[in-house]
Protein backbone atom coordinates (compact mmCIF):
# COMPACT_ATOMS: atom_id res chain seq x y z
CA UNK A 1 0.00 0.00 0.00
CA UNK A 2 1.52 3.27 -1.10
CA UNK A 3 1.40 6.12 1.40
CA UNK A 4 2.70 9.69 1.51
CA UNK A 5 5.41 8.47 3.87
CA UNK A 6 6.52 5.72 1.51
CA UNK A 7 6.79 8.15 -1.40
CA UNK A 8 8.72 10.74 0.61
CA UNK A 9 11.18 8.17 1.92
CA UNK A 10 11.73 6.50 -1.46
CA UNK A 11 12.28 9.87 -3.15
CA UNK A 12 14.82 10.89 -0.50
CA UNK A 13 13.00 14.08 0.44
CA UNK A 14 15.22 16.10 2.83
CA UNK A 15 14.05 16.66 6.41
CA UNK A 16 15.91 19.87 7.30
CA UNK A 17 13.77 22.98 7.45
CA UNK A 18 10.41 21.22 7.83
CA UNK A 19 9.64 21.57 11.55
CA UNK A 20 6.54 23.31 12.86
CA UNK A 21 7.39 26.76 14.23
CA UNK A 22 6.72 27.77 17.82
CA UNK A 23 8.89 29.60 20.30
CA UNK A 24 6.70 28.23 23.11
CA UNK A 25 4.65 25.03 23.23
CA UNK A 26 1.60 24.66 25.47
CA UNK A 27 0.42 21.05 25.90
CA UNK A 28 -2.84 19.95 27.49
CA UNK A 29 -3.66 16.35 28.34
CA UNK A 30 -6.88 15.22 26.67
CA UNK A 31 -7.74 11.53 26.55
CA UNK A 32 -10.16 9.90 24.14
CA UNK A 33 -10.36 10.31 20.37
CA UNK A 34 -9.13 13.36 18.47
CA UNK A 35 -10.52 14.85 15.28
CA UNK A 36 -8.47 16.48 12.52
CA UNK A 37 -8.66 19.85 14.32
CA UNK A 38 -8.22 18.44 17.79
CA UNK A 39 -8.75 21.57 19.87
CA UNK A 40 -12.31 21.77 18.61
CA UNK A 41 -12.97 18.10 17.79
CA UNK A 42 -12.23 16.05 20.89
CA UNK A 43 -13.73 15.65 24.37
CA UNK A 44 -12.36 19.12 25.13
CA UNK A 45 -15.16 21.71 25.13
CA UNK A 46 -15.01 23.12 21.57
CA UNK A 47 -15.83 26.60 22.86
CA UNK A 48 -12.76 26.40 25.09
CA UNK A 49 -10.71 25.10 22.18
CA UNK A 50 -11.73 28.08 20.03
CA UNK A 51 -10.97 30.50 22.87
CA UNK A 52 -7.50 28.99 23.36
CA UNK A 53 -6.79 29.22 19.63
CA UNK A 54 -7.79 32.88 19.64
CA UNK A 55 -5.73 33.65 22.74
CA UNK A 56 -2.59 32.07 21.28
CA UNK A 57 -2.85 33.61 17.81
CA UNK A 58 0.15 35.77 16.94
CA UNK A 59 1.91 35.21 20.28
CA UNK A 60 4.47 32.57 19.27
CA UNK A 61 2.63 29.96 21.38
CA UNK A 62 1.48 26.74 19.74
CA UNK A 63 -1.14 24.65 21.57
CA UNK A 64 -1.43 20.88 21.18
CA UNK A 65 -3.28 18.09 22.95
CA UNK A 66 -1.40 15.12 24.40
CA UNK A 67 -2.37 11.72 25.78
CA UNK A 68 -0.55 8.72 27.14
CA UNK A 69 0.24 5.99 24.59
CA UNK A 70 -2.21 3.11 24.38
CA UNK A 71 -5.81 2.41 23.50
CA UNK A 72 -8.11 5.43 23.37
CA UNK A 73 -11.67 4.41 24.10
CA UNK A 74 -14.38 7.01 23.66
CA UNK A 75 -14.74 7.82 27.32
CA UNK A 76 -14.42 10.86 29.53
CA UNK A 77 -11.25 12.50 30.71
CA UNK A 78 -9.78 11.99 34.18
CA UNK A 79 -10.35 14.78 36.65
CA UNK A 80 -6.68 15.79 36.79
CA UNK A 81 -4.80 16.59 33.61
CA UNK A 82 -1.15 17.31 32.99
CA UNK A 83 -0.24 20.60 31.35
CA UNK A 84 3.22 21.51 30.07
CA UNK A 85 4.75 24.69 28.72
CA UNK A 86 8.16 24.80 27.08
CA UNK A 87 10.17 27.70 25.66
CA UNK A 88 12.57 26.61 22.93
CA UNK A 89 14.83 29.61 22.20
CA UNK A 90 18.49 28.61 22.79
CA UNK A 91 19.99 30.04 25.95
CA UNK A 92 16.53 30.55 27.42
CA UNK A 93 14.95 27.10 27.21
CA UNK A 94 12.73 25.84 29.99
CA UNK A 95 10.07 23.20 30.57
CA UNK A 96 7.46 23.58 33.30
CA UNK A 97 4.56 21.33 34.25
CA UNK A 98 1.32 21.60 36.20
CA UNK A 99 -1.79 19.61 37.02
CA UNK A 100 -5.24 21.10 36.48
CA UNK A 101 -8.76 19.81 37.04
CA UNK A 102 -10.39 22.61 35.06
CA UNK A 103 -8.75 23.27 31.67
CA UNK A 104 -10.47 26.67 31.46
CA UNK A 105 -7.74 27.87 33.82
CA UNK A 106 -5.49 28.00 30.76
CA UNK A 107 -7.41 31.09 29.65
CA UNK A 108 -5.85 32.88 32.62
CA UNK A 109 -2.42 32.68 31.00
CA UNK A 110 -0.74 35.75 29.51
CA UNK A 111 -0.07 34.22 26.11
CA UNK A 112 2.04 37.12 24.86
CA UNK A 113 4.33 36.79 27.89
CA UNK A 114 4.43 33.02 27.47
CA UNK A 115 5.49 33.45 23.85
CA UNK A 116 8.31 35.76 24.94
CA UNK A 117 9.59 33.06 27.28
CA UNK A 118 8.17 34.30 30.59
CA UNK A 119 7.23 31.24 32.64
CA UNK A 120 5.91 33.29 35.57
CA UNK A 121 2.46 33.49 34.00
CA UNK A 122 2.33 29.69 33.75
CA UNK A 123 3.56 29.26 37.30
CA UNK A 124 1.16 31.77 38.83
CA UNK A 125 -1.97 30.85 36.83
CA UNK A 126 -1.55 27.07 37.05
CA UNK A 127 0.81 26.62 40.02
CA UNK A 128 3.41 25.37 37.59
CA UNK A 129 6.87 24.14 38.53
CA UNK A 130 10.02 23.24 36.60
CA UNK A 131 9.76 19.77 35.08
CA UNK A 132 12.72 17.76 36.37
CA UNK A 133 11.81 14.22 35.29
CA UNK A 134 13.61 14.28 31.96
CA UNK A 135 12.74 15.37 28.42
CA UNK A 136 9.38 14.89 26.75
CA UNK A 137 9.12 12.78 23.59
CA UNK A 138 5.97 13.77 21.70
CA UNK A 139 4.97 11.45 18.86
CA UNK A 140 2.26 12.56 16.43
CA UNK A 141 -0.46 9.88 16.28
CA UNK A 142 -3.47 11.78 14.93
CA UNK A 143 -4.80 9.47 12.25
CA UNK A 144 -7.69 11.84 11.54
CA UNK A 145 -5.17 14.23 10.00
CA UNK A 146 -3.25 11.53 8.17
CA UNK A 147 -3.35 7.74 8.37
CA UNK A 148 0.48 7.56 8.44
CA UNK A 149 0.51 9.28 11.83
CA UNK A 150 -1.66 6.48 13.21
CA UNK A 151 -0.06 3.58 11.33
CA UNK A 152 3.50 4.60 12.17
CA UNK A 153 3.24 6.97 15.12
CA UNK A 154 1.14 4.88 17.50
CA UNK A 155 3.42 1.82 17.45
CA UNK A 156 6.44 4.06 18.09
CA UNK A 157 4.76 5.82 21.03
CA UNK A 158 3.66 2.46 22.47
CA UNK A 159 7.15 0.99 22.11
CA UNK A 160 8.74 3.98 23.83
CA UNK A 161 6.29 3.77 26.73
CA UNK A 162 6.70 0.00 27.06
CA UNK A 163 10.48 0.37 27.20
CA UNK A 164 10.29 2.78 30.13
CA UNK A 165 10.44 6.22 28.49
CA UNK A 166 8.45 8.17 31.10
CA UNK A 167 8.25 11.28 28.95
CA UNK A 168 6.57 9.55 26.00
CA UNK A 169 3.28 11.13 24.93
CA UNK A 170 1.08 11.06 21.87
CA UNK A 171 0.45 14.52 20.40
CA UNK A 172 -2.15 15.86 18.02
CA UNK A 173 -0.15 17.54 15.26
CA UNK A 174 3.48 18.29 14.40
CA UNK A 175 3.11 18.86 10.65
CA UNK A 176 4.83 16.91 7.90
CA UNK A 177 2.69 13.76 7.80
CA UNK A 178 4.89 12.38 5.03
CA UNK A 179 7.83 12.23 7.46
CA UNK A 180 5.99 9.94 9.93
CA UNK A 181 6.72 8.88 12.56
CA UNK A 182 7.29 12.51 13.55
CA UNK A 183 8.65 13.49 16.94
CA UNK A 184 9.13 16.68 18.96
CA UNK A 185 11.52 16.69 21.91
CA UNK A 186 11.17 19.25 24.68
CA UNK A 187 12.55 21.43 26.15
CA UNK A 188 14.97 22.08 23.25
CA UNK A 189 12.20 21.95 20.64
CA UNK A 190 13.95 19.95 17.90
CA UNK A 191 11.68 17.92 15.64
CA UNK A 192 12.55 14.62 13.97
CA UNK A 193 11.16 12.58 11.11
CA UNK A 194 11.15 8.90 10.10
CA UNK A 195 11.96 8.15 13.73
CA UNK A 196 12.55 4.69 15.19
CA UNK A 197 12.61 3.74 18.86
CA UNK A 198 16.39 3.23 19.04
CA UNK A 199 17.00 6.59 17.36
CA UNK A 200 14.55 8.34 19.69
CA UNK A 201 16.37 6.96 22.72
CA UNK A 202 19.65 8.34 21.32
CA UNK A 203 17.96 11.71 20.84
CA UNK A 204 16.65 11.70 24.41
CA UNK A 205 20.05 10.70 25.76
CA UNK A 206 21.46 13.68 23.91
CA UNK A 207 18.87 16.02 25.43
CA UNK A 208 19.74 14.84 28.94
CA UNK A 209 23.40 15.59 28.14
CA UNK A 210 22.60 18.98 26.58
CA UNK A 211 23.31 17.78 23.02
CA UNK A 212 21.40 17.89 19.75
CA UNK A 213 21.37 14.76 17.58
CA UNK A 214 21.28 16.02 13.99
CA UNK A 215 20.54 12.70 12.30
CA UNK A 216 16.92 12.70 11.18
CA UNK A 217 16.43 16.23 12.51
CA UNK A 218 13.86 18.51 10.87
CA UNK A 219 14.99 21.62 12.74
CA UNK A 220 14.32 23.69 15.84
CA UNK A 221 10.79 24.99 16.26
CA UNK A 222 12.25 28.23 17.64
CA UNK A 223 13.12 29.35 14.09
CA UNK A 224 11.31 29.85 10.81
CA UNK A 225 12.04 27.20 8.22
CA UNK A 226 14.95 28.84 6.33
CA UNK A 227 16.69 29.41 9.66
CA UNK A 228 16.01 25.81 10.75
CA UNK A 229 17.93 24.54 7.73
CA UNK A 230 20.70 27.10 8.23
CA UNK A 231 21.24 26.25 11.89
CA UNK A 232 21.46 22.53 11.15
CA UNK A 233 23.93 23.21 8.33
CA UNK A 234 26.18 25.16 10.70
CA UNK A 235 26.01 22.35 13.25
CA UNK A 236 27.17 19.91 10.59
CA UNK A 237 29.90 22.22 9.26
CA UNK A 238 31.26 23.11 12.70
CA UNK A 239 30.72 19.71 14.31
CA UNK A 240 28.77 21.48 17.04
CA UNK A 241 26.21 19.49 19.06
CA UNK A 242 25.77 21.54 22.25
CA UNK A 243 22.11 22.55 22.37
CA UNK A 244 22.60 26.16 23.49
CA UNK A 245 25.74 26.86 21.42
CA UNK A 246 24.04 28.31 18.33
CA UNK A 247 21.42 30.98 17.81
CA UNK A 248 19.94 32.60 14.73
CA UNK A 249 20.48 36.34 15.03
CA UNK A 250 18.94 37.51 11.76
CA UNK A 251 17.36 36.38 8.53
CA UNK A 252 17.57 38.64 5.48
CA UNK A 253 15.70 38.24 2.22
CA UNK A 254 12.39 36.79 1.16
CA UNK A 255 11.29 33.65 -0.63
CA UNK A 256 12.82 32.01 -2.52
CA UNK A 257 16.26 33.04 -1.16
CA UNK A 258 17.50 34.07 2.26
CA UNK A 259 20.76 34.89 4.01
CA UNK A 260 20.68 33.61 7.59
CA UNK A 261 23.23 34.73 10.19
CA UNK A 262 23.99 32.12 12.85
CA UNK A 263 26.10 32.96 15.91
CA UNK A 264 28.01 30.71 18.29
CA UNK A 265 28.21 31.41 21.99
CA UNK A 266 32.01 31.59 21.62
CA UNK A 267 31.74 34.57 19.22
CA UNK A 268 32.00 32.82 15.86
CA UNK A 269 29.48 33.82 13.21
CA UNK A 270 28.34 32.15 9.98
CA UNK A 271 26.30 33.37 7.04
CA UNK A 272 24.20 30.71 5.37
CA UNK A 273 22.46 31.06 2.01
CA UNK A 274 19.19 29.10 1.85
CA UNK A 275 17.09 28.70 -1.28
CA UNK A 276 13.53 27.42 -1.45
CA UNK A 277 13.02 24.80 -4.10
CA UNK A 278 10.26 22.42 -5.14
CA UNK A 279 10.46 18.71 -4.42
CA UNK A 280 10.37 16.75 -7.66
CA UNK A 281 8.88 14.56 -8.95
CA UNK A 282 5.43 15.44 -7.58
CA UNK A 283 4.24 13.44 -4.58
CA UNK A 284 1.44 13.55 -2.01
CA UNK A 285 2.03 15.88 0.91
CA UNK A 286 -0.62 13.91 2.79
CA UNK A 287 -2.42 10.65 2.15
CA UNK A 288 -5.46 11.27 -0.05
CA UNK A 289 -4.24 14.65 -1.30
CA UNK A 290 -3.46 15.48 -4.92
CA UNK A 291 0.09 15.20 -6.19
CA UNK A 292 2.16 18.30 -5.52
CA UNK A 293 5.70 19.63 -5.18
CA UNK A 294 6.28 20.46 -1.49
CA UNK A 295 8.66 23.31 -0.75
CA UNK A 296 12.15 22.30 0.38
CA UNK A 297 14.91 24.35 2.00
CA UNK A 298 18.23 23.86 0.24
CA UNK A 299 21.43 25.19 1.81
CA UNK A 300 23.44 26.78 -0.98
CA UNK A 301 26.45 28.03 0.99
CA UNK A 302 27.83 28.11 4.53
CA UNK A 303 30.55 30.68 5.21
CA UNK A 304 32.19 31.54 8.51
CA UNK A 305 32.58 35.28 8.83
CA UNK A 306 35.77 36.88 10.05
CA UNK A 307 35.84 40.03 12.11
CA UNK A 308 36.33 42.22 9.02
CA UNK A 309 33.20 40.71 7.46
CA UNK A 310 30.92 41.39 10.40
CA UNK A 311 28.44 44.27 10.09
CA UNK A 312 29.39 47.39 12.03
CA UNK A 313 26.87 48.02 14.81
CA UNK A 314 25.07 51.36 14.69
Amino acid sequence: MSTCTTASRELGEPLAGTAATAKTWLLLEQSGPWGAKALTSSHLDPALGRALEAAAEGTGVRIALIRRPGRHADRGTAADRRVYAAHTVPGATWLHGATVSDPERLLGLDFAALGRGDHLTFDSALRGRPHTAGPLALVCTNGKRDRCCALLGRPLAAELAASGVDGAWEVTHLGGHRFSPTLLVLPFGYAYGRAGAHHVKEVLRGVREGRVVTEGCRGSSAWERPAQAAELAVREAAGEHAADALTVIRTDGTAPRWEVTVAHSDGRVWRVVVAMGASEPPRQESCGSALGSPARMDVVAVRELHRADLPVPH
